[in-house]
């Protein structure tokens, strides 16, 4: 898959957000932490997560590249930041991936489920742009 970059005032440039992502590694919320127990070591599914992956100019908080899936944990701030959030959403939508999120209480509450949810999202067969139900909050 190739991943392309915003476009930003005087041309196409790559962002560089490795230093960043190693500190949201560093500074996980317990949300993060959860979850990531649950996808790390290829334990869920068999599927290899990666966590605070860069891609363009966002850093999302798990990927899996091979079912072109992003889960986010989102806490309160996200409630202030919902265009920002669409925006993200639907450009890491127009790469191809399905973007899931959920809150940071719902996962700390109800892990099972949030598994669930993911576990469903990664077996089922990919859907077309159209008819997916791409950056819909579970």
């Amino acid at each position: 898959m190739k991943i392309v970059t915003q476009d930003e005032p005087g041309g196409t440039l790559p962002v560089n957000l490795t230093q960043s992502a190693k500190e949201l590694r560093r500074n996980s919320t317990d949300a993060e932490r959860l979850l990531w127990q649950h996808l790390k070591a290829k334990q869920f599914e068999g599927l290899k997560f990666r966590r605070q992956e860069q891609i363009g100019r966002f850093i999302v908080d798990f990927v899996c590249y091979e079912k072109e899936i992003i889960v986010e944990a989102d806490g309160s701030q996200h409630a202030l930041e919902k265009e920002k959030d669409e925006e993200r959403t639907q450009w890491l939508n127009s790469q191809g991936f399905m973007v899931l999120r959920f809150w940071n209480h719902e996962i700390l509450t109800n892990i099972d489920g949030v598994l669930e949810v993911v576990r469903m999202r990664c077996l089922e067969a990919p859907l077309s742009p159209a008819l997916s139900h791409r950056g819909e909050r579970e």
